[in-house]
């Protein structure tokens, strides 16, 4: 058993401790699409650096999941070859942005399963037994069996990590507390493509006493595992 993570704002998990065999790592998206040169963020002309941040405070908290035996699972955003999967309004707001997905780039086919773009980075490469979730939103339990998987190995609690904060980490959040999962948000393990949307997001998590979870950083988790 690992002791209680100290959080804002309140001591993760609510019940005052934790374990390998009850705890998950979700790694969000971080993918080339999102953090690399040519991907999507970059076609749209964000600053990567602010994507590119949470790499090295992940990493150390991957190193330290796997030290510790806890389930580490990957998730990509990404749709199918023949777009079956992307809304007519989501492919529509990305060409808007200048970005189509499914469009050519110099990644490959914009955010599309089997791209170059669509890989995870090198940097934070799953390993073996290390799930990989495929999703064609923004949530990491839509349309996916992430679900079914979490209950099978009977977690209950999770650590959220990737980008950005806003959408994608947010969203999974949400949908991981509705579900009843305890979860941890590490705020230098997250990126925006706006620094204003980082903060605004980690401000949601901590409002009504923890409304969807509570907040740490990478240090205060790999501490707690030692």
């Amino acid at each position: 058993m690992f002791e209680q993570v100290m959080g804002d704002p309140y001591g993760w998990p609510f019940d005052g401790s934790f374990s390998a065999g009850d705890t998950a790592l979700i790694v969000i998206d971080m993918q080339t699409d999102f953090c690399g040169i040519g991907g999507y963020v970059d076609r749209m002309g964000y600053d990567l650096s602010l994507t590119r941040r949470p790499i090295e405070p992940i990493q150390r908290v991957l190193q330290a999941a796997r030290r510790s035996g806890i389930w580490v699972l990957h998730t990509r955003e990404g749709h199918r070859p023949d777009l079956t999967d992307l809304p007519a309004n989501k492919r529509w707001r990305s060409l808007q942005i200048g970005a189509g997905i499914g469009d050519p780039g110099p990644c490959g086919k914009i955010l599309v399963r089997g791209e170059p773009g669509w890989e995870i980075i090198g940097e934070l490469a799953p390993t073996d037994g290390e799930a990989i979730i495929d999703k064609p939103g923004k949530g990491s339990f839509y349309a996916t069996d992430l679900e079914l998987m979490l209950r099978s190995k009977g977690i209950r609690n999770l650590v959220l990590t990737g980008i950005t904060t806003d959408v994608c980490v947010h969203t999974t959040m949400r949908e991981a507390n509705d579900r009843g999962f305890e979860c941890l948000l590490l705020e230098d393990c997250c990126g925006a493509t706006d620094a204003g949307n980082h903060a605004a997001a980690v401000k949601m998590v901590k409002m009504q006493g923890g409304v969807f979870g509570t907040v740490a950083d990478s240090e205060a988790f790999v501490r707690a595992l030692v």
